[in-house]
């Protein structure tokens, strides 16, 4: 495989944040898991609300391919970086399905998406140079806050939408395991500022998210 000089791998990244954020994803490598389901009709508040939390999970989406790409990119060992790109693949899968739920519930993506791509790449970045072990430590991490809140959809989603609720049950299987993969492949333990320095961004962005 040919190596990346520096200016490929600018032209990569840019590539791939636009595609992230205003083009379509690019093909997914999984079948939508919602496609042998059918919803209850919903009413418009219902709509609205299942609407709403999938774009926050779609926004989640956005900000989980910056991290990883943010990673890869300074990621010392070969093996931790093809790890977080196969992970970013993966989540390629979630971004194309939460985007087209949005879809059919004829709602839209976040208008802030450009900022949690920007703002989560550069954290990515960041851990990814503090070195592997911290930066797999910040990937389970971020993985178990990510199924705590995708627990707390699945309990607020209509109880007619089945739809939403395959795509979200697929994807907390998936963040689940890409969290035993980082601790199993040496992830440390981040210290608890850190984490709850985590959940206050994160609840930053699923609130303004839910509405923009």
């Amino acid at each position: 495989m040919r190596h990346l000089n520096a200016v490929d791998q600018i032209l990569t990244q840019a590539d791939h944040a636009l595609r992230t954020i205003f083009g379509q994803p690019p093909i997914t490598e999984r079948t939508n898991p919602a496609v042998d389901f059918e919803n209850e009709p919903l009413t418009e508040s219902q709509r609205k609300q299942a609407a709403g939390l999938m774009r926050v999970n779609h926004s989640g989406e956005v900000s989980a391919q910056a991290l990883y790409q943010g990673q890869a990119l300074t990621a010392k060992l070969e093996n931790v970086r093809d790890s977080m790109t196969r992970a970013a693949m993966e989540e390629n899968d979630h971004l194309a399905w939460t985007e087209q739920r949005i879809q059919e519930l004829n709602s839209h993506k976040s208008l802030l998406n450009p900022l949690w791509y920007s703002g989560s790449f550069a954290i990515g970045a960041l851990a990814g140079a503090l070195g592997d072990r911290w930066s797999l430590g910040f990937v389970a991490e971020t993985e178990h806050q990510v199924i705590r809140h995708l627990e707390d959809h699945l309990q607020r989603l209509p109880e007619g939408d089945r739809k939403s609720r395959a795509v979200l049950e697929q994807m907390k299987l998936d963040e689940a395991h890409h969290a035993t993969v980082a601790l199993e492949n040496g992830g440390a333990d981040l210290p608890w500022p850190v984490k709850k320095l985590m959940a206050a961004m994160s609840k930053v962005m699923t609130t303004t998210a839910y509405y923009i």
